[in-house]
């Protein structure tokens, strides 16, 4: 009877592309093996412009976001150092209004010049993009730059299913990820049907992370989104670089499409990409 049963189509992005050389491998293994659906770009990172350019032979079958950056020193003059900051300033209405828009433009206008189209979709390094203030400035700056046609699609990170009851997972989306979502639905923007990934990096290996990766799975509906950030080997300085690895090994593992079968999802293809 279960094999009857369609498969639920899910994204699986990698965040974080041009983060790092070993981001980026990950990323681009990951997407030629088809274990990704998507990954979002820092296009603050002095990286972006040589890194865009290995992900234009993926653009068939990939879709390729924009990572708005608030918190990482090479956002430029709106970057504050430390999320935690960042959402104090958000909440006392310490950001500039005209300053979150020039942010917006000018990651944007540094995607666009690399890639030459808009982002398919927008979210926020450590979900800033969510934030009092922020979301506001990002629907403003979309209105004005794209047709209907070119919209790109939000990250919403309002949990999937029972995943609400985790700390962490509730605590995203208390911090703007439920006001955003219905601030950005309310003006018929499209957002992903319910978002998984979110734990305290302390997975201590491929196996255990998979254990997370089964019941995120087991919780998303149709068309939901799982956020992973794999990279190839940890960096050092990178806080979550030896997560980063192990979620990467669990990714090309054959435990993943396994588990997809088990679970009855499939990762989304972009569309009109070959099966």
């Amino acid at each position: 009877m279960n094999s009857q049963r369609p498969a639920r189509e899910i994204t699986v992005c990698a965040d974080d592309y041009a983060l790092s050389p070993q981001v980026d491998q990950a990323v681009l293994l990951l997407a030629r093996r088809a274990r990704l659906s998507a990954t979002t770009c820092m296009s603050t990172s002095p990286r972006w412009p040589a890194a865009a350019a290995a992900l234009r032979p993926l653009r068939s079958v990939l879709e390729v976001g924009l990572h708005f950056n608030l918190t990482e020193s090479h956002g430029g003059a709106v970057a504050v150092r430390g999320l935690k900051r960042v959402i104090v300033s958000s909440y006392t209405r310490q950001l500039a209004p005209g300053a979150l828009r020039d942010a917006w433009r000018r990651q944007l206008d540094a995607f666009e010049d690399a890639l030459g189209t808009p982002p398919d979709f927008i979210d926020g390094h450590q979900h800033v993009h969510q934030l009092p203030g922020v979301r506001g400035a990002l629907l403003s700056e979309l209105r004005s730059r794209y047709l209907a046609c070119q919209m790109p699609w939000l990250r919403s990170t309002v949990p999937a299913g029972g995943l609400a009851r985790q700390p962490k997972a509730a605590l995203v989306a208390l911090l703007g990820g439920r006001a955003a979502t219905r601030l950005w639905r309310g003006a018929s923007m499209r957002c992903n049907a319910g978002f998984a990934g979110v734990y305290g990096f302390d997975a201590p290996d491929a196996a255990a992370y998979g254990a997370r990766v089964r019941r995120w799975l087991q919780a998303l509906p149709d068309g939901g989104l799982l956020m992973c950030h794999p990279a190839t080997e940890a960096e050092p300085g990178d806080a979550i670089g030896r997560q980063r690895a192990v979620e990467y090994a669990f990714f090309m593992s054959d435990a993943f499409p396994a588990l997809l079968e088990a679970t009855r999802c499939s990762v989304r293809r972009r569309a009109g990409a070959p099966h």
